[in-house]
């Protein structure tokens, strides 16, 4: 099995590449509101900025990556983001910081788009996507246990992103160059279950929205509410990432047992009550209960998130536009919390948020379950292609007129053999022109 799926490392890197800013998030705001003459919702709609503008490469290139190449495409967002959040790191002049941070968020989004096209095409969407959470998750405990020794100073967050995008760009070289030719023959195809897309990529949207509302802000809770360290708070986060790598692993091995509704609606109410307890979090206990558990669960949910969208269409196209619309909910998150908090306080926030989860949890999950009952056509993208290729509904069609046909030619034939000559010469001329017209109706019904 191993020798006819390899592991695509180029995607895995991709996504963790186009990812880590993201994750990174909560420390990145907190050092800009620290480092630079920022208020923190200024420096969350700085970190909302660079989150929009790698939302908006996905948008743009949803359906582009056949016509640039995957391999071209990837190298011009990794250096995009390498140049960008390289910038923003080694300046403190607040316009550079902030340009460099959306030109890096655009080459972000860029190697993403690239990653979840790619995903999308293999046959195991769901196990390449665990692995690039896996990596991202990893990468970004191991950066959260490192930074604070570092020093003081917002240009170390960036300057990791900046570097991973450029370990990511020695790998471009195993990219393909163009797409296959079966792609490219379905470039022009129209977008595929648009009834389950489009509710998808909504609900999307806000479910990324309020788990990164919490996120933006979980720094500054830690330190002004729980009353924690800066090396206490990235403690924490490195260990509930690490749940993360642990739930990574088992939605890895789950795989599609126990299917998507499950997890996905599940898991998203779980998450919505650990939201709740980390927004109220006044001490250690239960601010790390609430990150730990909550960042045990969302790579999972979103795991299977990312699979039921490329299961949607082989190109990747949904997997692109939903995974577009979750960085746009995760880029309005700092700027939602920052004012969230600012007008009502954390433990507010914390319940708004989770009922809005709640509530959004319940389209998912009926988009979930909608491929299931469907039928097995939507699960495998070689049904889809040939279902595109060759119609079976239309062969079905061809055939009713030809048994019509038939049952009209029963009394023509009967009919001659009781009547005179004459008349089976005129209905003889008639039955050549009924059996000319049979193949006739065929090409044009097809």
């Amino acid at each position: 099995m191993s020798a006819r799926t390899p592991t695509p490392w180029p995607l895995v890197a991709l996504f963790t590449a186009g990812y880590l800013a993201a994750y990174l998030l909560p420390t990145t705001v907190g050092r800009l509101d620290a480092a630079l003459p920022l208020s923190a919702t200024q420096a969350g709609a700085v970190g909302s900025v660079l989150l929009l503008s790698s939302a908006s490469a996905g948008f743009l290139l949803a359906s582009r990556v056949d016509r640039f190449g995957p391999r071209a495409l990837a190298r011009a967002g990794l250096l995009l983001a390498a140049a960008g959040f390289g910038t923003a790191a080694l300046t403190s002049a607040l316009p550079l910081v902030v340009g460099g941070a959306i030109v890096g968020g655009f080459g972000s989004g860029t190697a993403t788009t690239v990653a979840a096209t790619g995903i999308a095409g293999r046959p195991d969407p769901h196990r390449v996507t665990t692995l690039g959470l896996f990596g991202v998750s990893g990468l970004a405990g191991a950066l959260y246990l490192t930074i604070p020794h570092l020093g003081p100073g917002h240009g170390y967050p960036l300057a990791a992103v900046a570097c991973t995008a450029l370990l990511a760009l020695c790998l471009t070289g195993r990219l393909p160059a163009r797409v296959p030719a079966a792609h490219a023959v379905r470039a022009a195809a129209p977008l595929p279950h648009r009834r389950s897309g489009l509710p998808l990529a909504g609900a999307m949207l806000l479910w990324s929205l309020a788990q990164n509302s919490l996120w933006g802000v979980s720094g500054r809770i830690g330190l002004t509410q729980a009353g924690l360290t800066e090396v206490e708070v990235g403690v924490v986060f490195a260990v509930a990432l690490g749940a993360g790598l642990l739930g990574t692993v088992g939605a890895g091995a789950l795989g599609p047992r126990l299917g998507r509704a499950l997890p996905i609606g599940g898991g998203t109410a779980l998450i919505a009550g650990c939201i709740a307890l980390s927004a109220a979090a006044g001490d250690l206990t239960s601010f790390a209960a609430g990150e730990i558990t909550w960042n045990a669960l969302y790579p999972v949910v979103l795991s299977y998130v990312i699979g039921l969208a490329a299961s949607m269409d082989p190109r990747g196209r949904w997997a692109v536009l939903v995974g577009s619309a979750s960085s746009l909910g995760t880029a309005c998150g700092p700027l939602t919390g920052s004012l969230l908090s600012a007008r009502a306080g954390y433990p507010a926030m914390g319940t708004v948020l989770a009922a809005g989860l709640l509530l959004v949890g319940v389209p998912m999950t009926l988009v979930a379950l909608r491929p299931r009952h469907a039928g097995q056509i939507v699960e495998l993208p070689v049904a889809e292609a040939a279902a595109a290729e060759i119609p079976v509904q239309e062969i079905t069609v061809v055939e009713i007129p030809v048994v019509e046909i038939a049952v009209a030619e029963i009394p023509v034939v009967g009919i001659p053999l009781e009547g005179v000559p004459a008349q089976r010469n005129a209905y003889g001329t008639a039955g050549p022109r009924h059996t000319a017209a049979t193949p006739a109706l065929g090409p044009v019904s097809a």
